[in-house]
């Protein structure tokens, strides 16, 4: 079966409703990493029982529609996907445990050309089940490499955000653990890529990639650490660009430069000195 991008856009997504505790957002904040210093009180309030907070990335992980890409009526090659951008908007703050739904669209599909590959846009609009308030906003767009040609819904999205010229403001290092994979998949997304070797090669990785969301909390982590002074009230909109794969147990680079309300940022791999995240945007409240 071949990609229909106008069935993809048509395609109806079941509201999901999740109920998280306060154990879910620990295990949430440790796969990125949080309370690697057992001496640091920042990041102990997202793990530890006095006080726990949510991480603020939480929302990508909330109401999650699975990995519906794998489902046989997409036409959709889903062994060559790869998540290379990722956007999240905060309305309110999240609450520790809670009840949510999360409601699914497919938004466009951008055709780059056979052999090129076509991009996919979706969002996702996270609501606290009780109230209806609007908690987060959260937008995905993948590269379905195996399925250039299928034709476009929209056009070209705008340019990835633009990095200063200068060095950076400040620099944060952060580890990531060599199970971080199998942690995060327990967060919700289980696509066999993070997991199995067999799958992994097969869509052309030596061993199974870490979550190109889980890079994105590690950043933003880094950015509450190096840029923020662990002030999470101040985050308002954050977007990103998933530029090379990580492999877990890599150490992670992100350099920060502050201009008034927006920070921009890039994380790099040391061991390897490759760009993983690029043209990072951060808009301050």
């Amino acid at each position: 079966m071949t990609t229909d991008p106008h069935k993809l856009l048509k395609r109806e997504f079941a509201p999901v409703r999740q109920r998280y505790t306060a154990r879910d957002s620990s295990l949430y904040a440790l796969s990125l990493g949080l309370g690697t210093d057992p001496l640091d009180t920042h990041q102990l309030a997202y793990v530890c029982e006095e006080g726990r907070r949510a991480f603020p990335t939480m929302p990508n992980v909330l109401g999650y529609a699975g990995f519906w890409a794998r489902e046989p009526d997409t036409g959709i090659d889903w062994q060559r996907l790869l998540h290379v951008e990722q956007s999240l908007t905060l309305h309110a703050p999240l609450a520790s445990e809670g009840d949510v739904v999360g409601h699914t669209r497919v938004t466009g599909v951008v055709d780059k050309g056979v052999g090129k590959g076509a991009l996919l846009y979706q969002e996702r609009q996270v609501l606290d089940s009780g109230s209806g308030q609007l908690l987060a906003e959260v937008g995905q767009v993948s590269l379905l490499r195996g399925d250039g040609g299928c034709g476009s819904t929209t056009d070209p999205a705008p340019p990835p955000h633009r990095m200063p010229d200068r060095a950076p403001d400040a620099v944060q290092d952060l580890p990531t653990l060599p199970q971080a994979a199998l942690l995060y998949r327990l967060c919700g997304d289980t696509n066999p890529v993070h997991a199995d070797p067999v799958t992994a090669r097969a869509a052309g990785f030596d061993r199974p990639i870490l979550h190109g969301l889980c890079t994105f909390g590690v950043a933003v982590h880094a950015l509450l650490a190096g840029a923020l002074d662990w002030d999470e009230s101040r985050l308002h909109r954050l977007r990103v660009r998933f530029s090379a794969p990580v492999f877990p147990g890599e150490t992670l680079r992100t350099e920060f430069w502050t201009d008034a309300d927006v920070v921009s940022f890039r994380t790099t791999a040391l061991e390897r000195g490759a760009v993983v995240l690029d043209a990072g945007r951060a808009e301050l409240s």
